[in-house]
């Protein structure tokens, strides 16, 4: 049988960083993520007698590392439905790979929503969120739309994600400024083992379950200038754990420093914008809709940004009828 599914990346306000499980992806702590609007990974799985080998392509490329990891998932969806057939998969995303956008969030939510109905399995939006947490622990929150929680759990079953409001909750604008489209030199899975090195690891587990709490108050509250001092705040926290990790992880680059400082001076200026980074170069500035297109305006007068992605909060995975081959 052949599937597709769409999915869409999503931006975390409260991060991960560790795992206290790694074969089964469990973070050492619980996260808060809105679901992105336009950026996206289509992907089509088909299982079939005719195919002799698994075969894995990626936006046109073939790659042994992404190939492993993807059949790995597959071999668990194929387990679930007792199935041994061969599969191909081509995948396709919208935005540039491994830059620091997620897109292993939207690429395994994408993956495990077509596979498993490609396998005949009918599972629940939790347990398909436990399924792709497996491939990606961001992915399980891009199951869902809008604003997303990822309960921590000390167990498999227990660590899931949950929509806390839809996408029409909160006029909320993510604009990307991409300074590099480079792949950065250490993947997410791999710098993530290095999170407990870091003589601030400790410290900072201690008071995440009182910052998720306190995202979600602001989230459901709508107060955009509290919610944005901690998210930014939160930002800069990760990204100290990896900075004094061993070995130290340091994805930002210049360009990437410099639209953070601009971000603050904009703000000291009257504009309200705050900034949050994922694991990677590219800054997602965070404003309200009416301060949209005068951010837009300002990131586009800087000659080091490649590209702008403008996002607000999108749907969750989902199947659809048109295939990629």
């Amino acid at each position: 049988m052949k599937s597709t599914a769409i999915a869409n990346s999503n931006i975390a306000f409260i991060k991960y960083w560790g795992r206290k499980n790694e074969e089964l992806r469990l973070p050492t702590n619980g996260s808060v993520s809105m679901t992105l609007s336009d950026l996206t990974t289509t992907t089509t799985v088909e299982f079939s007698n005719k195919f002799v080998e698994d075969y894995v392509e990626i936006d046109g490329k073939v790659d042994e590392k992404d190939t492993k990891r993807i059949i790995k998932h597959i071999d668990r969806i194929r387990k679930l439905a007792e199935l041994n057939q061969k599969t191909k998969i081509i995948s396709k995303n919208n935005f540039p790979s491994s830059t620091g956008l997620s897109s292993s969030a939207s690429g395994f939510a994408a993956l495990t929503v077509a596979a498993t109905n490609a396998a005949g399995l009918n599972l629940s939006k939790k347990e398909l969120s436990i399924l792709s947490r497996q491939g990606s622990g961001s992915s399980c929150r891009s199951i869902h739309g809008g604003f997303v929680e990822w309960l921590d759990g000390d167990s498999s079953d227990e660590s899931y994600s949950e929509q806390i409001h839809d996408e029409n909750h909160w006029d909320l604008y993510d604009i990307i400024a991409v300074v590099s489209k480079e792949k950065k030199e250490v993947p997410t899975s791999i710098g993530q083992t290095y999170a407990n090195t870091s003589p601030f690891f400790k410290t900072r587990k201690n008071y995440m379950k009182e910052r998720i709490e306190l995202c979600k108050k602001y989230i459901e509250e709508k107060d955009f200038t509290k919610f944005g001092e901690l998210i930014e705040h939160e930002a800069l926290d990760m990204h100290a754990i990896m900075i004094s990790s061993i070995p130290s992880l340091i994805y930002w680059t210049p360009e990437s420093l410099k639209i953070m400082k601009l971000v603050k001076k904009w703000r000291n200026e009257g504009l309200q914008v705050y900034f949050t980074v994922n694991t990677g170069q590219d800054v997602h500035v965070i404003c309200e809709k009416e301060n949209k297109e005068k951010l837009i305006e300002k990131l586009n007068n800087l000659d080091f940004v490649k590209e702008i992605r403008q996002n607000h909060a999108g749907q969750g995975a989902r199947l659809i009828e048109e295939h990629l081959f």
